[in-house]
């Protein structure tokens, strides 16, 4: 029988909504070993998810860009973590680059899943059985057990802690208020137009909650400033337009003040999902058989079309069908059913 580890280092997704997926693993982790000390190797802009998941005793910042190989600073960086008191490093990436970091640790109990070769770097290397393993989740949560040992039935969704500090702190930096309930719009997404809900359709759900007293606000990156632009002239500037300006942190803390969110595939439909939020999550080019938003108040809205989901970044036929024929009406009917308003 293995004795319960003491101390893991984690090196964790680059990925928004994969690193809000794998809190699951970490609340496993702590429901099956209560005193363990759970540390979190992962790019820097990471470390506002982290610091709202109760889970995670330490962050620590990846010092390396997205592709860049780095062979030598890698095995650098990877020995700061060697005598440090772990007995086990999980790695949720599938790149070689990632378990050379964790190779160069020397932890005695190194995990993760075949790939790039990586029999040479981990020690308890796993063949992935995506079958057995469909959610993105089961495979962060099949890491934490012994590989003969069944998923528990019971595992728990993540589940992101704000401070209502920081909440009126991010509301009075933007000029926000919450007098009036609050609509979410996530309308852009990183991996390219082909999973984004037309603008124009945004904007007249927009404008429809708009008649009910609610305030919308517009989350996302300064990649998604010209959407929100674009949905501000269709409303007649009647939204917030928070792209670009806020940090993930108070992205963060602003959502959670939330009433309703509309998103599609993203990270911040993740992070919606997090924090509880009721959401019309929108899918086209991709599945939620993969990734689903973790929560209970959520309406995942598809349209069922021959070429869907094509998982391409751009509509490949380019007619985009599959977002298109989802018209406005069916997300504020699946809104109105979340929330019981009519």
């Amino acid at each position: 029988m293995s004795t319960s580890p003491k101390k893991i280092l984690i090196l964790g997704p680059a990925w928004v909504g994969d690193m809000v997926m794998a809190q699951s693993l970490f609340k496993l982790i702590k429901k099956l070993h209560p005193k363990c000390q759970i540390d979190v190797l992962a790019p820097a802009w990471t470390e506002p998810l982290l610091s709202r998941m109760p889970e995670v005793d330490n962050s620590f910042k990846l010092p390396f860009k997205h592709k860049e190989l780095n062979f030598w600073e890698r095995i650098k960086f990877g020995k700061k973590f060697k005598n440090q008191g772990y007995d086990k490093a999980i790695v949720l990436p599938n790149s070689w680059k990632s378990g050379l970091v964790i190779w160069a640790t020397r932890i005695p109990v190194r995990i993760g899943w075949l790939g790039e070769f990586r029999h040479i770097l981990l020690n308890d290397a796993r063949k992935l059985d995506k079958d057995k393993y469909p959610l993105m989740t089961d495979r962060f949560l099949a890491l934490a057990k012994p590989r003969s040992e069944k998923l528990p039935e019971d595992w728990e969704r993540p589940n992101l802690k704000v401070k209502m500090n920081d909440c009126k702190a991010a509301l009075s930096k933007h000029e926000l208020s919450t007098e009036m309930p609050v609509l979410a719009l996530c309308p852009g997404a990183e991996f390219g137009p082909s999973k984004r809900w037309p603008e124009n359709y945004y904007a007249e759900v927009a404008k429809y909650f708009e008649k009910k007293g609610y305030q919308t606000w517009i989350f996302g990156s300064k990649n998604d400033s010209e959407v929100a632009k674009n949905i501000q002239n269709l409303t007649n500037n009647k939204c917030c337009d928070l792209t670009g300006k806020t940090t993930l942190g108070e992205a963060i803390d602003l959502l959670s003040l939330a009433r309703i969110v509309v998103t599609n595939d993203s990270g911040l439909m993740h992070i919606s999902a997090a924090l509880n939020k009721p959401i019309a999550a929108i899918y086209g080019s991709s599945s939620p058989k993969f990734t689903p938003p973790l929560a209970d108040k959520v309406k995942i809205l598809t349209h069922e079309i021959e070429c869907a989901p094509c998982f391409q970044r751009v509509c490949p036929l380019k007619h985009h069908k599959c977002m298109i024929n989802l018209h406005p009406q069916t997300v504020i009917n699946a809104l109105e059913e979340l929330t019981g308003e009519s």
